[in-house]
């Protein structure tokens, strides 16, 4: 099958999926070369919401409403698609996801653990299911342009020199349990809970066994998933991520744990990265650098998934009769193109950009990324929720299937997970990695992250506020003491 050089170009400025490449390498371009230097954020508060929006944040926020409603505007016209209704839906929208970052930073909701990901679902899923998403707003829903875009950006912060520092045990440990558990459940939801949509089987496999979100993203555009199949993975994931942070860390302190062990654990079970360093912080500062670590190795992940998925869908799933044979032009047009955005921005901070600038600079300006990714996350909830409906969700979730996928699932995932990273760090395969654990005896790691002024929420991979810059401070201080993690 041959295609047109036409419709080869036509795509590149047409798709959603390139335009995230370009977006999420402008973004990256903007903030490397210094075009932007900030990011606002709703500042946190207690008792009176402007305290929120204090110190010119209010002012700040505008201008980053009005930034983003630019950039996807623009987008959106060399789709195709009508200016005007993008630029009309968007206003909602960026308030909407404004409000759900608000709520999180209250400080008793913020040390619940939920944090701007879960309301930004939940005001979009209220509106959705009450008084009903206005039509005008319908166009702006693009969820998977805000996340993909997002997306990209998190590849820049999968930095190969970091993989390496754990090395081989890193390794063993993301990449050994991951395929498994996605096999097992896919097979299990399949072939024993007899569920009948195979994409909602897969989404939630590789939810539980991957990083959450962002992978179920990537495996719902390879496997076709319906977005209220997303939603209701996306759900599940956010839930058990939050008793997951919280749990975790207390029980690896009351059954006197390893922490090195424990902090491998909690990476490769913890969904997200910010997650996993809220919970690590809980063992030591280089338990929680070993845990972020290992969940971003996992991370790498997403992009072969994403293809072993697209591949298995057009080889397989999709192909009923001789008549149907897929070419293998088939499996391009599956594959979810922000994946090659994702591995270039890993591929370029790691091999041009870390040794040109160096790292401290590299780290700044991941810093500033990160900041970005979460609002383009926040962006794609809002509208995940607004097009989510509960009578439909109901019908993906009837007789309570999905969740004993994930349940089961997750605890597999967390047997195998241990037993690797005792095998890993425990000092059985490789040599064990020395640590020092703190001595202070803190009894909920919610508390410890917001006695320390870092965010505990930490939902979606690196939005802990400052947790970049604070860890390689603690290398710095630790600088004449290399045994101790490298």
């Amino acid at each position: 099958m041959t295609v047109p050089l036409t419709r080869t170009r036509r795509s590149l400025l047409t798709s959603e999926d390139w335009w995230a490449v370009w977006l999420g390498g402008l973004l990256l371009t903007a903030v490397a070369t210094q075009l932007i230097t900030d990011v606002p954020r709703v500042g946190p508060w207690t008792t009176v919401v402007g305290d929120a929006f204090g110190e010119g944040r209010f002012v700040g926020l505008g201008m980053l409403g009005l930034f983003f409603l630019v950039l996807t505007t623009v987008a959106v016209r060399l789709m195709g698609s009508r200016v005007l209704a993008q630029a009309m839906g968007f206003i909602p929208i960026f308030i909407l996801a404004v409000g759900a970052y608000t709520i999180a930073q209250q400080s008793e909701i913020r040390a619940t653990g939920f944090g701007y990901a879960f309301w930004a679902l939940a005001l979009g899923i209220l509106i959705a299911n009450t008084c009903g998403t206005p039509l005008w707003i319908r166009p702006a829903l693009r969820s998977e342009l805000y996340i993909k875009t997002g997306l990209v950006l998190l590849g820049a912060e999968v930095l190969f020199g970091n993989m390496l520092r754990l090395g081989v045990p890193g390794l063993f440990v993301a990449w050994l349990v991951t395929p498994t558990v996605i096999i097992f459940m896919y097979q299990f939801g399949t072939r024993v809970l007899k569920m009948t949509s195979r994409p909602l089987v897969i989404v939630i496999a590789a939810a539980t066994s991957v990083c959450g979100v962002s992978a179920a993203i990537a495996v719902a555009a390879a496997a076709r998933a319906k977005k209220e199949e997303l939603t209701l993975a996306v759900g599940m994931s956010l839930i058990f991520t939050v008793l997951m942070m919280v749990l975790m860390p207390l029980g690896i302190r009351a059954w006197g744990m390893d922490p090195i062990v424990g902090a491998a654990w909690i990476g490769g079970t913890v969904d997200a990265t910010g997650a996993v360093v809220a919970a690590g912080a809980l063992l030591g500062s280089q338990a929680e650098q070993i845990a972020a670590i290992v969940k971003m190795i996992q991370n790498t992940l997403i992009g072969v998934v994403a293809f072993l998925v697209a591949v298995y869908w057009v080889t397989q799933i999709e192909t009923r009769s001789d008549v149907n044979q897929p070419a293998a032009i088939d499996i391009w047009y599956r594959l979810p193109k922000f994946i090659i955005g994702f591995l270039s921005a890993s591929l370029i901070f790691s091999f041009v950009l870390t040794p040109t600038l160096g790292s401290d600079r590299v780290k700044e300006i991941l810093d500033l990324t990160s900041d970005v990714r979460g609002w383009l996350f926040c962006l794609a909830f809002v509208s995940i929720g607004l097009e989510s409906s509960f009578r439909e969700l109901r019908q993906h979730a009837t007789g309570g299937r999905p969740i004993q996928l994930y349940i089961t699932g997750q605890t597999l995932n967390l047997v195998l997970t241990l037993f690797a990273s005792y095998l890993a760090f425990g000092g059985i395969l490789f040599d064990r990695l020395p640590i020092d654990v703190s001595e202070a005896q803190v009894e909920h790691v919610i508390r410890y992250n917001l006695d320390t002024d870092r965010d505990a929420t930490g939902l979606f991979y690196t939005e802990v506020d400052g947790w970049k810059s604070w860890t390689v401070q603690e290398m710095r201080n630790n600088s004449t003491h290399p045994n101790k993690f490298d």
